[in-house]
């Protein structure tokens, strides 16, 4: 069997902003809450540009098992001006109520190791794009691993080879 290897993309950043977010309460299944995307960057070897403003959003789940399930979409602007839709569905889970108050907590100082053994932040990317350069992106299956801090959504996004 193949080995799957990555190649990392890019870094995206999203600012967590309090006013944008909406919570929609309490559904059958879970607490939903809806969060604006007003900003944000992203930067790698190849691509780099900022989050279009308002173009999207977080929809996050919040379970009753420690996790949040999130669907997000939001639309990119290269720096070279290229336009890019991102969508990405993930899981973040934590194991205890202290780990899952450490990974909702988007003030704190980012710290990449803390991140990684204290809870689970995964996600599955998917691109779409006419821009020509960026083509190879709409045939690009990606992944990405999360944290929170420095009051950001923050994710290394790979390329799966």
């Amino acid at each position: 069997m193949a080995e799957i290897k990555t190649e990392f993309l890019f870094e995206l950043r999203i600012p967590q902003s309090q006013s944008a977010l909406v919570d929609m309460g309490q559904t059958p299944t879970s607490r939903l809450m809806y969060a604006v995307a007003d900003s944000g960057t992203f930067q790698g070897p190849k691509l780099k540009g900022v989050i279009i403003p308002m173009s999207g959003g977080d929809w996050s789940r919040v379970r009753l098992d420690m996790s949040i399930a999130i669907d997000v979409r939001l639309c990119l602007a290269t720096d070279d001006g290229a336009n890019i839709y991102l969508t990405y569905q993930g899981i973040l889970a934590a194991d205890s109520p202290e780990n899952f108050q450490y990974m909702i907590d988007f003030t704190k100082k980012d710290d990449p190791d803390a991140a990684a053994h204290r809870y689970y932040y995964r996600t599955t990317v998917q691109f779409e794009t006419g821009a020509e350069r960026y083509a190879w992106l709409n045939r690009t299956v990606a992944i990405g691993s999360g944290r929170s801090g420095d009051n950001c959504a923050i994710y290394e996004i790979f390329a799966v080879k």
